[in-house]
C-alpha cells in the first residue's frame, strides 16, 4: 500500500549535508517526495511502499551525517500524489526562525587530501571547504542558511564548483561556502602599512617572514591571528613587547598531533579533543625542555595547545616549516580582535610586520575557544570559535529573555523555548571598542534567531558597561541579578536541576546586596531566590581596584586585619620586602575606611596568600596570582591543611555564617618562619580553602536538609580547587554537579542571569 508521510525535522540540520543524505535515503528506498530547509530546520515529504517509508524513518536518524544534530522529529500521514522522484526544494523562508546554526568547523581529512594532492584543481587553496566543514557562524546573514544569505555571496560560482553544489550525490551539495581558485576569495599579502607586496606565493612568502623571525598578522575564520616563531624567543618578546601583553600566556598552534605530544603530555581524551572538528585551544602539562620559547608561557606549567583549523594554517605550516607557531587575538590587549583587512592595518600596523589578509569577509568575530580537562571532563575556559552558537538544551519550557553578562569575559544569552543561546566571547567591557562588539553580538544573536524578548537580565552592580545599557533600553522589562546567584543558576541549567541548591560560588569579584564585594559565598539557591548561608568572612580591599593589580595589598589586609598594626614585626621575608611609606598609607586607608571597601573574595584570598609567600605580589593580567599559586603547588602531596573557623553572623539577608581566616593564617605564619617550601605552603592553603567550603555545604545541609551542590565562578578554573572539593563533598555524601558545557567563569554569566530572569 501507497503512503505519504510529512516530516518535521528540528536541530542542526542545514549546512551539514542533511538533505543530500535524505536526498540519498530516499532513493534507496525507491521513495518519491521532496524535501526543503524552511526556517525551522527541514520539512520532508516521502511518498512509497508502507514498509519502505517505515525502513526510512528508522533509518533517517540512526544513518545522519556527523555533524547533524536532531533535536524534534514530528511526522504525519498526508494524502498521497503523482511524485514520480524525490528532489531538493528551494528553501523556504518563514516568519519565525527556530532551527540551529552550525559553527565554523575544521576543515575535514577529504579537503585535506585534496589540499595537498598536486592533481586536484583546489591544490594549495586556502579556501577549500565542503558541506562537512569551513566556515558557518561567522559568514551567515540570516537564515534559512544559503548562499545569499552569507558573506560568500559575492562570489558567483564558475561551472566546476555550480555543478558541485548543485549535485546531490556530491560532498559539495549546497555547501554555501563553496569555492576554487577560478571563482572564490583570495589571499594577499600586505606591508606593514597595508600595502599590497609583489608575490608569486603569497603563503610562502608569509612563511618565510616567519621564519626569519617577524610577526604577521594571519586572516582566520572569526578575526586575524598574531603569528611567530614560537620557538624563537626573540620574536616572541618583540610580539609581546607590541601587544602589550606582559606576561599573560600565548596560544601555540602545531602541525599535528605528533608536534603537540613534543611539547605536552597527552592521553587519548586529549589527543581526541584537539583532532576534534571544533579545535579548540587546550590547556595541557608542559613537558619540561621542550623547543617552545619560555616567554610563549612564562612561570605556567601548562601550554595552550592547538591544531590548524583553516585550509590557510595548514599550507602555511608546512611551507614555514617551524614546529609551532604563537597564534594569538589579533588585537591589543583588552581590545576585540580584528576582522577586515583595512582594520586590521589600521589597529595592528604597530605590531604585525605583515598581514596576510584575503577578500572574505568576516561578518561576526569569533575568538578561538579555550578549553582544560579537569576530573576527567571537558571544562571551557572561553565557549567561542566551534562551540558558538550551538545552544545550552534546557530541561524544560522558558520565556523569551536577553541576558547581558557582566564586565569581565563577557557573553550575551538568548533564551527562548528550551534552548539557551550564549554568544561567543566577546571579553572585557573596558573599552569603547569592546562595548561596540557587545552591541554587535546582541544584534547579530537576534537578528540570526528573529527572537525579541521582553525580558531583559542584567547584573546587579550599577556601573558595569552592559547594566547601563540594559537599563537604557525601551520596551523590555529589566531584571538585575546578584552576580553569585546568577552563577549557581547557570550550573543549574546546565545541570537540568529545579528546585534549591546548596550553591558555592567562588570568584573574583561580584557585586553584593549589601554593597559589598562578594565571592566566597556559599547560598541556598533556586532559579526565583536566594539566601546567603555562609561567606568568607570581609576583610577592605585598600585601593579597590588597585588591590586587584597589586596582591601585596591583600596581604597586608589580611594580616592587619588578623593581627593589627604590628603584624609588621613578625618575623617573615614579606615584611622585610614591604615599603613602610606605602603599607601606613594603606593601613590608614582601611582604619578611616577611605576607598577600601570590603569583600569576601576567594580571589582576593588567593592574592594574599601568592603575595605573602613570595609568588606574585604585582600582576599583569587577570586572576595571575591565583593561576601561579596553584602552578606553585607542582606535584606537592602534603596532607595537611590550614583550618579556618566557621562562626555565625548576621547579612541583610537573614544569619549566616561567616569564615574565619584566622586560623589559616596563624599556621601559615608559622610554616613561614620555619622556611617551610613554596609548593607545601600552596598545597597547605589548598587543602585549607577545600576544607573550610566543604565544612560550610555541611553545616548549611544540616540548617537546610538540601542535599544538592553546585560549584560555579572563576575560582573553579583551578583544577585542584575544583576536583579536591567535589570528591571532599561526594565523601560526605553530597550530590555534586559543576559546569564543563558553559564556562564556570564569568563567560557562563549570563546563562545563569537568562534563567533567573525568565524562571
Amino acid at each position: 500500500m501507497q503512503v505519504r508521510k510529512r516530516i518535521h525535522v528540528s536541530g542542526i540540520v542545514q549546512g551539514v549535508g542533511f538533505r543530500p543524505y535524505v536526498y540519498r535515503l530516499a532513493d534507496a528506498h525507491h521513495l518519491s517526495g521532496h524535501i526543503a530547509n524552511n526556517a525551522a530546520g527541514v520539512v520532508i515529504e516521502v511518498q512509497g511502499l508502507d514498509a519502505a517509508v517505515a525502513e526510512f524513518l528508522r533509518a533517517l536518524q540512526s544513518g545522519a551525517p556527523p555533524l547533524a544534530l536532531i533535536t524534534d522529529l514530528q511526522v504525519a500521514e498526508i494524502a498521497c500524489n503523482g511524485d514520480a522522484a524525490f528532489t531538493i526544494l528551494p528553501s523556504e523562508k518563514s516568519e519565525t526562525v527556530r532551527t540551529l546554526i552550525l559553527p565554523d568547523i575544521a576543515t575535514c581529512d577529504d579537503c585535506l587530501r585534496e589540499l595537498f594532492d598536486p592533481s586536484d584543481r583546489r591544490y594549495l587553496y586556502p579556501f577549500i571547504n565542503c558541506t562537512n566543514c569551513g566556515p558557518r557562524f561567522t559568514i551567515i546573514r540570516g537564515l534559512p542558511y544559503d548562499r545569499p544569505q552569507t558573506s560568500m555571496s559575492i562570489f558567483p560560482m564558475c561551472p566546476q564548483c555550480q555543478a558541485e553544489y548543485d549535485n546531490p550525490r556530491n560532498r559539495r551539495f549546497h555547501a554555501q561556502p563553496n569555492a576554487c581558485p577560478d571563482c572564490g576569495p583570495r589571499v594577499e599579502l600586505l606591508d606593514a602599512a597595508g600595502h599590497a607586496l609583489a608575490s608569486a606565493d603569497d603563503v610562502a612568502d608569509a612563511a618565510e617572514l616567519l621564519r626569519a623571525g617577524s610577526i604577521v598578522a594571519v586572516k582566520g575564520l572569526g578575526g586575524f591571528h598574531l603569528a611567530a616563531d614560537a620557538t624563537n624567543a626573540v620574536a616572541v618578546e618583540r610580539l609581546r613587547d607590541r601587544k602589550h601583553r606582559v606576561e599573560k600566556p600565548f596560544a601555540v598552534m602545531v602541525p599535528d598531533i605528533t608536534a603537540a605530544e613534543s611539547f605536552c603530555e597527552l592521553n587519548a581524551e586529549d589527543r581526541a579533543l584537539l583532532s576534534s572538528p571544533r579545535r579548540p585551544i587546550v590547556l595541557l602539562p608542559r613537558k619540561p625542555n621542550g623547543a617552545i620559547a619560555d616567554s610563549v608561557a612564562p612561570f605556567q606549567s601548562t601550554l595552550g595547545i592547538f591544531l590548524p583549523y583553516t585550509p590557510l594554517h595548514h599550507i602555511l605550516l608546512q611551507k614555514s616549516k617551524l614546529p609551532a607557531l604563537v597564534m594569538t587575538s589579533g588585537n591589543l590587549s583588552e581590545e576585540p580582535i580584528a576582522i577586515a583587512n583595512s582594520e586590521a592595518v589600521s589597529r595592528l600596523s604597530g605590531i604585525a610586520d605583515a598581514f596576510l589578509g584575503n577578500n572574505r569577509e568576516i561578518l561576526l568575530r569569533c575568538d578561538d575557544s579555550v578549553v582544560r580537562r579537569i576530573a576527567g571532563r571537558t571544562r571551557h575556559l572561553r565557549r567561542s570559535r566551534g562551540y558558538v552558537p550551538v545552544p545550552v538544551f534546557l530541561h524544560r519550557e522558558f520565556p523569551a529573555v536577553l541576558a547581558v553578562g557582566g564586565e569581565l569575559k563577557n557573553t550575551i544569552c538568548v533564551l527562548n523555548g528550551r534552548q539557551a543561546f550564549l554568544s561567543q566571547h566577546i571579553g572585557d567591557l573596558e573599552n569603547a571598542e569592546a562595548f561596540g562588539l557587545f552591541r554587535e553580538a546582541i544584534a547579530h544573536m537576534q537578528n540570526i534567531l528573529e527572537v525579541h524578548p521582553s525580558i531583559l537580565a542584567h547584573d546587579l552592580h550599577p556601573d558595569y558597561f552592559s547594566t547601563r545599557w540594559a537599563l537604557a533600553q525601551t520596551g523590555m522589562r529589566a531584571i538585575a541579578v546578584q552576580h553569585h546567584h546568577a552563577h549557581i543558576a547557570s550550573c543549574m541549567a546546565e545541570n537540568h536541576l529545579d528546585g534549591h541548591v546548596i550553591g558555592i560560588a567562588l570568584d573574583g569579584t561580584g557585586y553584593g546586596t549589601d554593597g559589598c564585594v562578594w565571592g566566597g559565598e556559599v547560598l541556598l539557591a533556586g532559579y526565583e531566590s536566594f539566601t546567603r548561608a555562609a561567606h568568607l568572612a570581609n576583610v577592605p580591599m585598600p585601593g579597590g581596584a588597585a588591590a586587584i593589580r597589586q596582591p601585596w595589598r591583600m596581604a597586608v589586609s589580611y594580616l592587619a586585619s588578623h593581627f593589627g598594626e604590628k603584624f609588621g614585626d613578625l618575623p617573615i621575608e614579606f615584611n622585610h620586602w614591604l615599603d613602610r611609606t606605602k603599607t601606613n598609607t594603606l593601613l590608614k586607608m582601611m582604619k578611616e575606611n577611605i576607598n577600601s571597601p570590603l569583600t569576601s573574595s576567594c580571589g582576593r584570598l588567593f592574592d594574599a596568600v601568592a603575595a605573602l609567600i613570595g609568588v606574585r605580589r604585582y600582576i599583569n593580567y587577570e586572576g595571575q596570582a591565583a593561576i601561579e599559586l596553584e602552578t606553585a603547588m607542582g606535584n606537592c602531596n602534603d596532607a595537611l591543611c590550614y583550618p579556618v573557623g566557621l562562626r555565625p553572623s548576621s547579612s541583610i539577608n537573614g544569619a549566616c555564617t561567616q569564615i574565619d581566616t584566622r586560623p589559616m593564617f596563624e599556621n601559615l605564619l608559622r610554616d613561614l618562619q620555619s622556611q617551610v617550601s613554596v609548593p607545601v605552603l600552596s598545597r597547605r592553603f589548598h587543602n585549607g580553602v577545600v576544607e573550610a567550603f566543604a565544612r560550610a555545604a555541611e553545616l548549611a545541609r544540616h540548617q537546610s536538609a538540601l542535599n544538592r551542590v553546585c560549584l560555579s565562578g572563576g575560582s573553579f578554573q583551578n583544577a585542584f580547587l575544583l576536583e579536591h572539593l567535589a570528591q571532599r563533598l561526594a565523601s560526605s555524601g553530597f550530590e555534586v554537579f559543576s559546569q564543563s558545557e558553559v564556562p564556570t567563569g564569568d563567560g557562563g554569566l549570563s546563562l545563569g542571569q537568562a534563567m533567573v530572569a525568565g524562571g
